[in-house]
């Protein structure tokens, strides 16, 4: 290969960049970046820098070190073979990393709607976060608590509106214990409550009523970036379609992060996971493939989040598993719930304010080692002495 086209700018582009590097390829590689910054992080958007303690998250990493061509600013509008086609031309390649990420999904309505997606929404968003500003965030994921934090301790007053009966129903069967983090931290919680229209001046519900607001932060989820694939080679389903390798079935074409749905084999099904862990590692893999090594994209997924003076961590993978709790989450100061296979392995642990725990249960989850269920429940005792042979 002479020339590589890396499309997205993001960390699971730069990454990919500088593992190619690494794996000795010395041709010329070209990053394409829809935004006009440098590749920068995603997570501490909504932690750092929308609290105020930063003002950018770039990549420590040396681009002209790497050699790297940049074509920020600019688009992929669609791909053939040989060739991606941009807002600013066409640029023919021999190896392809598809690195797009996703959008944020947008509601009905008129009004404004900021999300968190970019290091522009960020700044854009912190600066509405006044005392005393009304704000509706719609959605109790990940990214409305996060946003209701931040917004809560710059004294703003906060109304977060949820379709579900519960926070972080789509992600995880035990958001109901984070509900009474919400009234300690000052902020009003609406649950089974779904949003008709984003009005200029608020939301209207599908029932007719009607919250005001001076801020409206929608988060309800994100789609691949992945329309300017349509009618290529590349399989599209959820994202991109690749495999074991984060091969695609186009020829030369990889894809990672938040866009890459991928065969896992530990957990014997499709994947594509939203989080910074993915985009962290998946991008050495994607290299190796498209060098012609065999490597294998088989994590054990992992996220964090921050919220309401709370480090909630998850590994693993639960769907359909049994779940055991590891303290009480209405009186301990830090719980814990763990996941079981039929065959007692833990398949997915999540902590809040438990780090012993979650590195020591990602370990596990890793290992694939049985259990004893009965001192896993008990919060006294370590996660790794509750292996059995």
């Amino acid at each position: 290969m002479d020339h590589v086209v890396v499309v997205g700018a993001g960390l699971a582009g730069i990454r990919s960049i500088e593992a190619l590097r690494a794996h000795g390829f010395a041709g010329r590689i070209t990053l394409v970046g829809e935004e006009a910054h440098r590749p920068y992080d995603r997570p501490p958007l909504s932690k750092a820098v929308l609290l105020g303690a930063a003002d950018s998250s770039v990549v420590d990493s040396d681009l002209d070190a790497l050699d790297v061509t940049l074509r920020l600013g600019t688009a992929a509008k669609g791909l053939r073979d040989g060739v991606v086609e941009t807002t600013d031309g066409e640029l023919q390649f021999d190896g392809l990393v598809v690195a797009t990420g996703a959008t944020p999904i947008l509601l009905r309505g008129e009004g404004r709607q900021h999300v968190l997606r970019t290091i522009d929404d960020a700044l854009a968003l912190r600066a509405k976060l006044l005392p005393e500003t009304r704000v509706a965030i719609i959605g109790a994921g990940w990214i409305g608590a996060e946003v209701a934090t931040a917004a809560a301790r710059a004294g703003c007053q906060v109304t977060v509106v949820e379709a579900d009966d519960a926070p972080l129903a789509g992600a995880l069967p035990v958001g109901a214990y984070t509900i009474p983090w919400y009234a300690e931290a000052g902020v009003e919680l609406l649950l089974g409550t779904k949003v008709g229209t984003v009005d200029p001046d608020g939301l209207t519900l599908l029932t007719g009523d009607r919250i005001d607001a001076d801020v409206v932060v929608t988060g309800v989820g994100v789609r691949p970036a992945v329309s300017w694939l349509e009618g290529s080679d590349v399989e599209l389903d959820n994202g991109v379609l690749v495999d074991e390798h984060l091969r695609t079935f186009a020829p030369n074409v990889v894809a990672v992060g938040d866009c890459a749905n991928w065969w896992s084999r530990r957990f014997g099904r499709r994947m594509r996971i939203e989080h910074w862990d993915n985009a962290l590692n998946g991008p050495d893999v994607a290299a190796a493939t498209l060098m012609g090594e065999s490597a294998v994209f088989d994590p054990v997924p992992y996220f964090w989040s921050e919220q309401f003076n709370h480090m909630v961590q998850y590994a693993g993978h639960h769907a359909g598993a049994r779940m055991i709790l590891r303290g009480d989450p209405e009186r301990d100061a830090g719980w814990s719930v763990c996941w079981l296979t039929d065959d007692h392995r833990l398949t997915a642990i999540l902590t809040v304010d438990r780090p012993r725990d979650l590195l020591q249960g990602r370990r596990l989850v890793e290992s694939r080692q049985r259990v004893d269920v009965v001192r896993l429940a008990d919060p006294g005792v370590t996660l790794r002495d509750c292996t059995v042979a």
